[in-house]
């Protein structure tokens, strides 16, 4: 069986080993850089993005967690409590993968992996966001159920849905109709 996965993959590597070789050899004729420069330039952009994240989510992170130790606190509903809980908790966890490239980046430092650094680090930023996007819906629904009630629910329906399609919808539309994978 195992074999017959290998011959069967072997195209898809060709195809997978020539789609990088093109693109390198784009990457140079347009860019003028090699692949070490591309790496490099990569990274450099990556962590802009993510300092420009990180900043956002750990001031809500610090206000969320001022917030617990307010006295209208306790005079939250269980509802209310429960989407404190869940928002601290996604604002933690996009705090912590959005900073996660840094340890990565400690951790492989001089080890020649900047390449699997930028590819791991673009994951760690997507998942970030991701968290983030909760984090922040989740803090205007508490904010908004204490003015609205029960119609909070509608808010944090279309936060949800502009977050939703401006963040990944929109790029995605345009990967669609652009097409090929250019220079990154």
């Amino acid at each position: 069986m195992d074999g017959l996965a290998s011959e069967t993959d072997e195209p898809q590597r060709e195809k997978a080993r020539r789609a990088i070789l093109d693109h390198a050899a784009w990457n140079h004729r347009v860019r003028g850089e090699s692949d070490v420069q591309r790496v490099d330039r990569n990274f450099l952009e990556l962590l802009q993005e993510l300092r420009v994240a990180q900043t956002g989510v750990q001031i809500l992170f610090a206000f969320l967690l001022g917030i617990a130790f307010t006295p209208r606190f306790a005079t939250l509903s269980d509802w209310q409590h429960a989407v404190y809980l869940a928002t601290l908790l996604c604002s933690a966890a996009a705090a912590g993968l959005l900073i996660a490239p840094v340890s990565y980046h400690r951790t492989v430092f001089r080890r020649r992996l900047k390449d699997q650094l930028v590819e791991t680090g673009h994951q760690y930023a997507v998942a970030g966001l991701i968290m983030l996007l909760l984090s922040l819906v989740g803090g205007v629904e508490l904010a908004a159920s204490l003015l609205l009630g029960p119609w909070s629910a509608l808010v944090a329906v279309a936060m949800s849905g502009l977050f939703v399609t401006f963040w990944f919808l929109v790029p995605l539309r345009h990967r669609a109709v652009h097409g090929q994978a250019g220079p990154d």
